[in-house]
């Protein structure tokens, strides 16, 4: 029998530090669904690339060559964590998950807030006439 995971996270300041600990996360959640079905596989790959290109893309962000890539890079960020998101509800409504995993569903939910944030902040300004 499995040992069920404990999530906790201490959801630093610095949200690259967040979205690196939040990928580990994700890592170890795909590891116990890969201990699953076929279903469980294929969604838990999809969660995996989710997961953890929202962090890449927030670090390629950072090093973006203009305001609008910089932009671009955090909406795409934006779009993996909403996919992460989905994903990880569906698995967990399917019950391929237990509410052990309810932090990291919860975690992807501030950060994808966090992230829509962001992406509002930094649109241009619209000039008045």
């Amino acid at each position: 029998m499995q040992t069920k995971r404990q999530f906790t996270f201490t959801r630093p300041y610095d949200l690259r530090e967040r979205l690196f600990e939040y990928a580990c996360a994700i890592v170890r959640v795909v590891q116990d669904l890969h201990t699953q079905d076929e279903v469980a596989r294929v969604l838990g790959t999809q969660i995996l690339r989710a997961g953890n290109s929202a962090g890449a893309n927030y670090e390629e962000a950072d090093d973006g060559s203009s305001s609008a890539d910089t932009r671009g890079k955090r909406r795409i960020s934006l779009r993996e964590l909403k996919e992460a998101h989905f994903r990880l509800r569906v698995v967990r409504a399917s019950g391929y998950l237990g509410p052990e995993y309810d932090p990291v569903i919860q975690e992807t939910l501030e950060l994808k807030r966090i992230m829509a944030s962001l992406v509002r902040k930094s649109a241009p300004k619209k000039k008045a006439l």
